[in-house]
């Protein structure tokens, strides 16, 4: 623990933090909406959980550094591209994003009852909802992960980065849902925000490297814009038809 009388790993820590909670707002909105289709009793619970899920697992990847190297490494070659074991787990994951996101607009545009269910809280059962953000939970911890690496080389300063970032979603996880769960607009952006996630995902996958900050900028434009919009709504007044008088 020698880096504590560093300024430098102090900076390093900060930045490193920030870095950890802005990756993890994806993986607050991508909770959140899987958490809506569980009774609302169930749903705190489901979130708390799949966040101490996702620190255990970035924690995790963190002591496996030696096997994370390895992933690297090419297993086979597909028409002249070589792919990893990472390119397989960001190709899977990104196809998996895409996936679910798109059939969440479907229900929310079509309503699930159009494709033989009942209700989205009643069909979507606890562990069901657990399982899928533990699968999406490793492809953020690996992107989270290899940002730490990259940034940091004293392993303590990476772990305590987590651990923050991890409780302040645990703060903000609440909020954000019920503000995602109140504007049906904010959730298809949501939704549509975890499409483009999941085409970067691919795109990474098979080694098109499309920068962070084009996406993330992208999604704080579009965030400003629909709150202008919701506060645009909430000023307007209600259209009120003119009473005709009787002739």
């Amino acid at each position: 623990m020698e880096w504590l009388a560093d300024p430098n790993a102090w900076l390093a820590l900060a930045t490193l933090t920030a870095l950890e909670i802005v990756l993890g707002v994806d993986n607050i909105i991508f909770i959140s909406i899987l958490c809506s289709r569980l009774p609302e009793s169930q749903r705190a619970k489901a979130r708390n959980i799949g966040l101490m899920l996702a620190m255990v697992m970035r924690i995790g990847l963190l002591f496996t550094l030696s096997w994370m190297m390895t992933l690297t490494e090419p297993l086979f070659g597909i028409m002249g591209k070589e792919i990893s074991g990472r390119d397989l787990i960001l190709l899977g994951g990104g196809l998996f994003l895409l996936w679910k996101s798109v059939h969440e607009i479907h229900n929310a545009l079509e309503g699930p009852g159009q494709t033989g269910g009942a209700t989205a809280a009643v069909t979507a059962t606890f562990g069901a909802v657990l399982l899928q953000i533990a699968v999406i939970d490793i492809v953020f911890s690996l992107d989270s992960v290899i940002t730490a690496v990259g940034m940091v080389d004293e392993l303590s300063i990476m772990v305590i980065a987590i651990v923050i970032a991890v409780g302040v979603m645990l703060v903000a996880a609440g909020p954000i849902s019920n503000f995602v769960d109140q504007h049906p607009t904010i959730k298809m952006l949501a939704l549509s925000f975890l499409t483009l996630i999941g085409v970067a995902l691919i795109a990474e996958g098979w080694g098109l490297h499309i920068p962070k900050g084009y996406i993330y900028f992208a999604m704080a434009f579009s965030v400003a814009v629909e709150l202008l919009n919701l506060r645009m709504r909430a000023k307007r007044k209600p259209v009120e038809l003119h009473k005709q008088l009787p002739k």
